[in-house]
Order: structure tokens, then C-alpha cells, then sequence
């Protein structure tokens, strides 16, 4: 398999605390787009034609978040961004199997695949929804980020939680076209962990002759070495490579903030074969009554196969 890797200049190779500055994409009308954030239209909203929307988002566990940020408070802000944005793909980080039934039920028309970390339930997940009329899945796998990613629950890189990916291979129905789609939870402690996962991705990414959509949350920020592994393992990151950037870039960890802040982190990705277009993306910083949905903002894309 030989993507048409892009390769970039190392961009820092100490650890960066603080997000990147917004890159080139047009950002002129990124101030009416934000008010998606209120109660207006959508950020990217139901794709058109060929394109295929993708979000990634953190939905925060169930458990350990009184009042106001716990799941029954939650659930319907989460679910809320889901029915009004429509993505094709969603990649969701942390949520438990209870949770994930329930944005089930809150949805209509996606169908997703699912397995806890720990095995079968047991714990977080990085669980994929996607449009079941628009998509059918062709195979599938989890592994887990470790020197034994098929021994469920393993961990071997520094981490003390256990980590994975999900990965599905999909054929749009609407053009016949094949793709792959992967979704990743990087460990928030051990670096060595985040870079080695990183390099798992790139060996998938070496695998497969196909286009490939990567979301997750890396736990860490671009300009540092987990970044750059994915972009020379033959990936772009979506915001930067956008077309259009219909928000500034804000900080995807909001620990709970309503107010978005381009300060702050952005650790949650989505990234993409070069051969993929990216029409647009964005970090989705809907909040209500100063109630946000996640500690996470969801980011967003808009692409378009070859």
C-alpha cells in the first residue's frame, strides 16, 4: 500500500502545553458560525452529495459528576449536537455501555459497534456510530494500545489505564467507494504511550490501500511528537488542511467551561489520508444555559473521498 505520504517539518520537539495558532483556512465567517454554540443552526450540519461528515467526540463517563455535569443532566445536550449536526461517522471516547445505548436510543438512523476496554461491557469504550443508510460495515476490529494490542485489557507503555482503538472498514453505499475509519483513546499520563499509539496508527495506515478518516482523543497537542508521528505515518490533520475553517481553533478540553478559549488544548483530532479532501472543520462549542455537553468539545470535518 503506498498513500501519498505528505511529509512536514518537525514542528517542536518539546512537549507543547498550550494550542497552535489558527493556520491558513479561511476563518472570515467564523464569528456567525459560532453561533451554532446558542440555539441557530448547525455547525457543519447533514452532509450533501458525496461528502461525509465526521466528529469525534469525548462524551465524558457516567459516574463521579454530581450536579450540574452528570449523564442524566447531559444526555440530552449530547444527544441534541448528534440529531442537529447528522455526522456519517462519529467516533465517541469514554462512554460507557449504558451511555451508548442511550445515545442510541436518542438518535435516529445509525447503527454502531462496540466493545469495553476491560471486554464485552466492562468499562470505556471507543464506540463508532455511523448513518446505516449511507454506510455498510465490511470488517471490523479492536485493539489495544500495548506490545499485545489482541489481549483484551493489556498495557505495557507506562500507562496505568488501559487503552485502545476501534477500527471499521466501510463501503459508501451512495459512490461504492471503500474506506477505513479509526477511533482512538490515547493515555492522558505517559507520553511514551501517546507516541507509541501514534505509531500504531501509522502501521495501520501503512496496511491499508484504501482512505483512511482517523478521530480520537490524543490527550495531546499538535506541534509535539505524537502529532508528528501520525503526519510522517502518511496523515493531515483536518483543521489545518481545511478548506475552510468555520471556527477559530479553540481548545477542544473545556473542563466543563462554557466559554471556548483558543488558549486552550486542543487534544482531540481528527485526521485523514492526503488523498482525502477536507472541505471544512471546526470545534463545535455548543453549551446550554452554561451547561456544556462534555468537558470535551467535539471537533468536526467535512470531507470528500477520491
Amino acid at each position: 500500500m503506498s498513500h501519498n505520504i505528505s511529509r512536514r517539518n518537525v514542528l517542536g520537539a518539546s512537549l507543547a502545553v498550550g494550542a497552535t495558532a489558527v493556520g491558513t483556512g479561511a476563518t472570515s465567517e467564523a464569528a456567525s458560525a459560532d453561533e451554532s454554540r446558542f440555539h441557530g443552526r448547525g455547525l457543519i450540519g447533514r452532509p450533501h452529495g458525496d461528502q461525509i461528515h465526521l466528529m469525534t467526540f469525548n462524551i465524558r463517563y457516567e459516574g463521579g459528576d454530581g450536579p450540574p455535569h452528570s449523564w442524566e443532566e447531559r444526555r440530552p445536550l449530547v444527544s441534541r449536537v448528534v440529531r442537529r449536526e447528522r455526522p456519517t461517522i462519529l467516533y465517541t471516547q469514554e462512554g460507557l455501555y449504558g451511555q451508548l445505548q442511550d445515545l442510541h436510543d436518542d438518535v435516529y438512523g445509525y447503527d454502531w459497534i462496540h466493545l469495553g476496554r476491560l471486554g464485552g461491557s466492562q468499562s470505556e469504550a471507543t464506540a463508532i456510530f455511523w448513518g446505516r443508510r449511507r454506510l455498510k460495515v465490511l470488517e471490523y476490529d479492536h485493539l489495544w494500545l500495548s506490545d499485545n494490542p489482541r489481549l483484551i485489557a493489556s498495557k505495557d507503555w507506562g500507562n496505568n489505564v488501559v487503552r485502545m482503538l476501534t477500527w471499521i472498514r466501510f463501503e459508501d453505499l451512495r459512490t461504492g467507494k471503500e474506506f477505513y475509519a479509526v477511533d482512538n483513546h490515547f493515555d492522558h499520563q505517559s507520553e511514551n504511550a501517546r507516541q507509541k499509539g501514534s505509531q500504531m496508527n501509522a502501521d495501520l495506515v501503512s496496511e491499508w490501500d484504501a482512505p483512511v478518516l482517523v478521530g480520537g482523543d490524543f490527550n495531546q497537542v499538535p506541534g509535539t511528537p505524537t502529532h508528528q508521528i501520525l503526519l510522517d505515518g502518511g496523515l493531515v490533520d483536518t483543521f489545518d488542511e481545511a478548506e475552510e475553517q468555520v471556527t477559530p481553533e479553540y481548545g477542544t478540553w473545556n473542563g466543563w467551561d462554557p466559554e471556548p478559549s483558543t488558549e486552550a488544548n486542543r487534544i482531540d483530532w481528527i485526521m485523514a489520508t492526503p488523498d482525502v479532501r477536507v472541505v471544512k472543520a471546526g470545534v463545535n462549542t455548543y453549551s446550554d444555559d452554561g451547561l456544556t455537553p462534555s468537558d470535551h468539545w467535539p471537533a468536526q470535518a467535512l470531507v470528500s473521498l477520491p
